[in-house]
Parts: C-alpha cells; structure tokens; sequence
C-alpha cells in the first residue's frame, strides 16, 4: 500500500483558501501558495515539517539571487521569522511582480521631495 507522506498531500492556503498542489516545477518541498504566495511556518529546516509555529507567512518581498533565480522573502505573522523560499514553475507572475514592485507602487518616503 502507497502511503503519502504530508509534504506530498495538497493543501488549503491559510491566506485566500485555495487548494495548492503539493506538487510544482522548481521546487521539492512546496510551501506556499501560487496565486497569493502565503505561506505557514511548518519547517525549521527545508521539507522538515518540524516547526511548532503553524502561523502564516506574509510575502514581503523578492531576492533575486546571484544565478538570477527568484525567491519569495516570508516573514512569520506568529514569531516573526524570516525566510527565503524559492519560486515555484507555476506561482503566478502577476502575483511575483506585484510582490516585486511593492516598493516602487508604496514607497517608505515621499517621493515629490526627491531631487
């Protein structure tokens, strides 16, 4: 008998509730969702599942790497932890660019003072 493991069973989104496929292109241990990029704080190392935490993680931003390969940067809405996760093949664009650009469409300073 085949028995899935939890790091292979889909899950709902702890942010818009969508059901996210456990399995994805680019990616062994799928954490977060493909269309909002919410994640929840299960692993204290990569595909562990061993965190207590089980809050959600915000996306706060990209780190684009020095390959040129892009990473969601999620901090915990629990403990406040901070960590990178890489993209997935099917996370949608428009949700990473808007992600990206949050900086540019919110910036931290008024920008009519810029000279």
């Amino acid at each position: 008998m085949s028995h899935k493991s939890r790091e292979d069973s889909p899950f709902r989104c702890i942010s818009c509730g969508w059901e996210v496929s456990a399995q994805a292109f680019g990616t062994r241990h799928r954490n977060h969702c493909p269309r909002c990029l919410w994640s929840r704080h299960l692993d204290d190392e990569p595909g562990d599942r061993g965190c207590a935490c089980r809050e959600g993680m915000e996306p706060i931003g990209i780190e684009v790497r020095r390959d040129g390969e892009w990473a969601i940067i999620h901090r915990c809405t629990g403990c406040g932890v901070i960590k990178t996760n890489r993209v997935a093949g099917d996370d949608l664009e428009r949700s990473l660019l808007a992600l990206a650009l949050r900086p540019i469409a919110n910036p931290a300073f008024p920008l009519d003072d810029l000279r």
